[in-house]
C-alpha cells in the first residue's frame, strides 16, 4: 500500500468514527449505521444472516419439562407413608444405659464390699483353722483394694 492510500484509508476510518460519535449523540440523521459484530462479518464484509441452530438451544428449553418433573416427585415424596422403623432408634434405652453406668459403678463397689464382709463374718464365725486362715486372707485382699482405691 502506497502512502497515499493509506492516508485516504485513514481519512474515512476518521469520518466513520465521526459519523457514529454524532449518531450516538443524536446529531445526525445521515450518520453512518453502526454494526455490532455478532452480526457482521469481516471477512466478507456483510451482515450474518441468523443461525437457526442458535436459537434452538436456549436455557428455557432444555429446563422446560425439568420443572413439572421435579414438582411430580415432590408430590410423591410428600403423599409416601411416614416409614417410623426409620425414625425409632434401634436400641430405645441406650442413652438411659449410658447415664446408669457411672451410677452402677459406685454401687458395684460397695456390692463387694458388703459381700466381703458378710463371707468374713460368716468364716470367723466357724471354729475351724482353715476358715480363719481364709477369713484372714480375705481380710488382707480388702485391706489392699482399699489401699488400691484411695491412690485413684
Amino acid at each position: 500500500m502506497s502512502l497515499a492510500e493509506e492516508v485516504e484509508a485513514r481519512k474515512a476510518r476518521l469520518q466513520a468514527l465521526r459519523a457514529r460519535k454524532a449518531a450516538a449523540n443524536g446529531e445526525s440523521k445521515n450518520a453512518i449505521e453502526v454494526l455490532s459484530k455478532r452480526n457482521f462479518d469481516p471477512e466478507t464484509r456483510t451482515l450474518r444472516k441468523a443461525d437457526a441452530r442458535t436459537n434452538e438451544d436456549t436455557i428455557e428449553k432444555n429446563v422446560d419439562g425439568l420443572v413439572e418433573s421435579i414438582l411430580d416427585a415432590d408430590k410423591q415424596r410428600q403423599e409416601a407413608e411416614l416409614d417410623l422403623m426409620n425414625i425409632a432408634p434401634k436400641r430405645a434405652n441406650w442413652d438411659l444405659k449410658r447415664d446408669l453406668n457411672k451410677k452402677l459403678a459406685s454401687l458395684e463397689k460397695a456390692n463387694k464390699e458388703a459381700v466381703y464382709t458378710l463371707v468374713r463374718a460368716r468364716l470367723k464365725s466357724e471354729s475351724n483353722d482353715a476358715s480363719k486362715d481364709l477369713a484372714s486372707a480375705i481380710d488382707a485382699r480388702a485391706a489392699a483394694e482399699e489401699s488400691a482405691s484411695d491412690d485413684e
